[in-house]
């Protein structure tokens, strides 16, 4: 069985008091944390995870409510739920350097010193197989921001597929990524509100039942979306949400 467990629904803004975005992935032998907003130890914790379980994060792209928990986690290893073991950090361009400098922005004394575990930093390449701590992981480029590798990721782990949308405007390549997976999580930031940065939930309902995935979840859950959950037909996340594949 693969369980998935999200950590954070929210958007950048906190919508509607929920957690930046985080979703723990388990199967068999692997621990993976996709995406690691700053609210990630509180979410761990709520669900009575220990920090120390994680043998990877996987980041989609650098926008801090996606990977401003990383520091956090690191001085949770340093100081509370001591790590020993290694961690593989693992996502587009430039993350060793964005998360060295928020690191040393936020804890510059403990940035600067010797972490008490390995960290083994990954960059994953557009549309190459990859593994990531015994999950098989596949990278495709996502609209979100022009000044940053912004990724989806289809994920293969324990005999199924998940897709994560990443931040994301609307695109086709969800077509041929999503077809048969076992989980699609979609954004879906919006409602009545267009923008060239994120999916609309009109965009997503007109879609979803011809994209062929065996369950789709919406999540990173804006204000206006929130505030027409009767609206939605759909199947939407909330923090502590536990899905089971």
């Amino acid at each position: 069985m693969v369980r998935v467990t999200v950590l954070g629904s929210g958007d950048a803004f906190g919508s509607g008091g929920r957690l930046h975005s985080a979703y723990l992935v388990e199967a068999p032998g692997t621990t993976l944390l996709v995406d690691c907003g700053p609210s990630v130890l509180q979410g761990l914790k709520r669900m009575a995870v220990a920090p120390e379980r994680l043998d990877a994060v996987l980041l989609s792209h650098l926008h801090g409510d996606h990977f401003g928990g990383i520091p956090f986690l690191l001085m949770d290893y340093r100081y509370d739920g001591v790590r020993s073991r290694p961690l593989t950090i693992a996502g587009p361009r430039d993350t060793e350097q964005r998360v060295r400098a928020l690191y040393a922005a936020l804890y510059e004394r403990s940035a600067s010193e010797p972490p008490p575990h390995e960290i083994s930093w990954q960059r994953i390449p557009a549309g190459v197989p990859a593994v990531v701590a015994g999950a098989g992981v596949t990278a495709f480029p996502v609209p979100h921001a022009a000044e940053l590798e912004c990724f989806g990721y289809r994920i293969e782990l324990g005999g199924r597929t998940i897709v994560y949308s990443g931040d994301t405007a609307w695109t086709d390549e969800f077509v041929g990524q999503v077809r048969n997976a076992d989980l699609f999580l979609c954004e879906c930031s919006t409602f009545e509100t267009r923008l060239a940065l994120h999916v609309s939930y009109p965009e997503i309902a007109a879609r979803g039942p011809s994209l062929g995935c065996k369950r789709l979840v919406l999540t990173h859950l804006g204000r206006e979306p929130l505030a027409r959950l009767d609206e939605i037909s759909l199947e939407h996340a909330w923090d502590g949400m536990v899905i089971e594949l």
